[in-house]
């Protein structure tokens, strides 16, 4: 719902942000944060990620990407919906200028692991940690993760350069 874009953004102004979000409550909501915070760092796009990533974002140009929580679709049947596919990671880590970071959070164990396992597939991505990352200081805590912390979940960072 946006807390978390805005609360980076508000602590880091001297960068620029894009965020990019399909569900209209969300960007409203964001929007609302980025107004009432003062915010001149962020943009916001309500569109499908992979379709922004693929036909909207220049080759070699960002400075990290923040994938936070995605959507786990746990059920075996639906994994092929899971946004961190094979096909998304090259595209992501294309678009990322050679030393720029791609940081996924998930509280979904078996999803991380499947991430990690994507995400290590990838010839131009490195991992900075042996499997998981420690949680980076810049990244708040957000909705979704602490709904997984009431539920018993743990929370898996996992944090990967381009080479």
């Amino acid at each position: 719902m946006g807390e978390t874009t805005a609360a980076i953004a508000q602590a880091m102004p001297e960068c620029d942000f894009l965020a990019i979000e399909v569900h209209a409550p969300g960007v409203g909501s964001l929007l609302k944060h980025i107004d009432s915070l003062g915010l001149t760092n962020v943009r916001v796009v309500q569109r499908d990620a992979v379709e922004v990533v693929e036909h909207m974002i220049a080759l070699g140009v960002l400075a990290g990407i923040h994938v936070f929580f995605p959507d786990p679709w746990p059920k075996k049947r639906h994994h092929k919906r899971r946004l961190l596919q094979p096909a998304f990671a090259h595209a992501l880590a294309t678009r990322l200028a050679p030393g720029g970071y791609l940081h996924v959070a998930t509280d979904w164990h078996d999803y991380a692991s499947a991430i990690l396992a994507t995400l290590d597939a990838e010839p131009l991505l490195e991992n900075t940690a042996r499997d998981y990352a420690p949680r980076p200081a810049y990244r708040p805590p957000t909705k979704f993760e602490r709904r997984g912390i009431r539920l018993g979940h743990d929370v898996w960072d996992i944090v990967f350069r381009r080479r």
